[in-house]
């Protein structure tokens, strides 16, 4: 137990006060406690990508028995829900588990987005709908490709409206357009509302003062150096 990670030993004991009941079919079904989740929450703060989509849970079902959970041993075929990135390392280290995609990336709301993505509410759905569904194709799954084009064509298909918005509606209430926005969308959003009023600011001389790029002033230094030498 001592030379497992640290994510699978804090797992481990969230197991040990999770809730289970059994199924129809004998399947074992695994579900973290609510107090329990904040904790979660904050363990994915280890991964890389920080306080993003890695934190959302993911169902999954195991493949073979995963005996290190020691204090509730989990069985070949059982079904939990636990966060993407725990996800992401039983899958990429051994293959011992599968992921069920969410219902928002299945086939019936994939043809409500090609239908006309614009008027869904995105946010309500699932905040993180671009990063977590990205996540998901690192997962062999049947359906990859036709998730991959339905991500890519919800994104292509909202980004018109989107940056349209943002410079149409400056010192306008947008609570009502950013609330069905993916978190994405609102970073989208939020910055060519930036790119438009600091192009007003410039017009009405009220820019600051132009100076060298960060970039062009490290290129002459490093220009000047290699000069020296």
């Amino acid at each position: 137990m001592g030379l497992l990670p640290p994510r699978f030993l804090a797992a481990a004991s969230l197991c040990k006060s999770s809730r289970g009941r059994f199924k129809r079919g004998g399947m074992w079904e695994v579900r973290l406690p609510q107090m329990s989740r904040a904790w979660v929450t904050s363990i994915a703060f280890l991964d890389l990508q920080g306080y993003s989509e890695q934190h959302w849970e993911c169902s999954v079902i195991s493949s073979c028995v995963l005996p290190f959970f020691v204090f509730c041993p989990i069985m070949q075929g059982s079904k939990l829900e636990i966060p993407l990135w725990l996800a992401k390392g039983l899958y990429d280290k051994r293959r011992i588990l599968s992921v069920e995609l969410p219902k928002v990336y299945k086939e019936s709301w994939r043809t409500v987005f090609n239908a006309d993505a614009s008027v869904v509410d995105l946010h309500k759905l699932g905040p993180y709908y671009y990063g977590f569904g990205s996540q998901l194709l690192n997962f062999d799954n049947p359906e990859n490709i036709e998730l991959a084009q339905s991500i890519l064509q919800t994104f292509i298909g909202r980004f018109r409206h989107i940056m349209d918005s943002s410079q149409n509606t400056f010192n306008e209430d947008t609570s009502a357009l950013v609330a069905r926005l993916d978190e994405l969308e609102r970073a989208l959003f939020q910055t060519g509302q930036k790119g438009l009023q600091d192009f007003q600011c410039w017009e009405m001389g009220q820019a600051s003062q132009i100076t060298i790029s960060s970039l062009i002033q490290n290129y002459k230094k490093r220009k000047f150096t290699d000069v020296d030498s």
